[in-house]
């Protein structure tokens, strides 16, 4: 796992997915949602509007998760919010931007596993953590090899998710969700963090044990793991100065 504490973590996480669409313009990404990306999106549409980013008309998406429960086109689904935030100014066409179909909840996960199976994998998933270190909806609990299927939302979590909503009793207590075991087959995972809510989250996800009771501890099982943040995200990692200190001797050449 490769942590980054920079206050260009927008800027690195944009640059990652542009090397890797430039190199591989069919590549297939997964995108998540919330706030912790908006700002890389908000940078990767900067630069496509400037016209320095890539071509991404060959490019497929996948999403990490969806509501179950809301009517199709509503604002809040994640679908209608990645093609607002990013996809559409990207000049991705929305067939090419796949997600779990809410409309049949019991069938969905096996279905979109074999979709995610017959693209040939995820190249890059870009992740967020949640302060109580969940991983796309994989709430505390949640099985490590787990695949992509219904979950119920904690009330902590629909609190957090209400801001998107009129209250807390419009949020949906149903998602689809990419498992735990489905993120890990993703070739390179991105996480990007933000906020001193999530500083406590972050150090249980990158110095803690291996466990389910902090989903996003898994990471630390996968072979290409980056872990973006800013300091007040970083601010409970115990080795923060070794990170920086390995970063700021990285190779120019080595990438992410």
């Amino acid at each position: 796992m490769e942590v980054v504490i920079s206050d260009r973590s927008a800027a690195l996480a944009a640059d990652a997915v542009e090397a890797l669409v430039r190199g591989n313009p069919g590549a297939v990404l997964g995108l998540a949602t919330g706030s912790s990306p908006l700002p890389a999106y908000r940078e990767l549409v900067r630069r496509h509007d400037a016209g320095t980013g890539p071509s991404y008309d060959g490019v497929r998406c996948f999403l990490l998760d969806e509501y179950v429960g809301l009517p199709p086109g509503h604002p809040q689904t994640y679908r209608e919010t990645i093609f607002r935030e990013l996809t559409d100014a990207l000049g991705i066409a929305r067939d090419r931007v796949a997600s779990p179909d809410p409309a049949d909840p019991e069938h969905a996960g096996p279905r979109y596993e074999e979709t995610l199976r017959a693209a040939g994998g995820v190249d890059l998933q870009v992740l967020g953590i949640g302060g109580d270190g969940h991983l796309g909806f994989n709430e505390p609990g949640s099985s490590l090899a787990s695949a992509t299927r219904i979950k119920t939302l904690t009330e902590r979590t629909r609190r957090d998710n209400a801001r998107f909503f009129g209250s807390v009793d419009e949020v949906p207590r149903h998602v689809l969700t990419q498992g735990l075991g489905t993120i890990l087959r993703a070739r390179h995972l991105l996480l990007i963090a933000s906020g001193a809510a999530k500083a406590e989250a972050v150090a249980a996800a990158v110095e803690g044990p291996v466990s389910a009771s902090c989903p996003a501890s898994v990471l630390q099982l996968h072979p290409h793991a980056t872990v973006l943040l800013d300091d007040p995200a970083a601010s409970r990692l115990e080795r923060a100065d070794y990170y920086r200190e390995v970063y700021a001797a990285k190779p120019a050449w080595q990438g992410f």
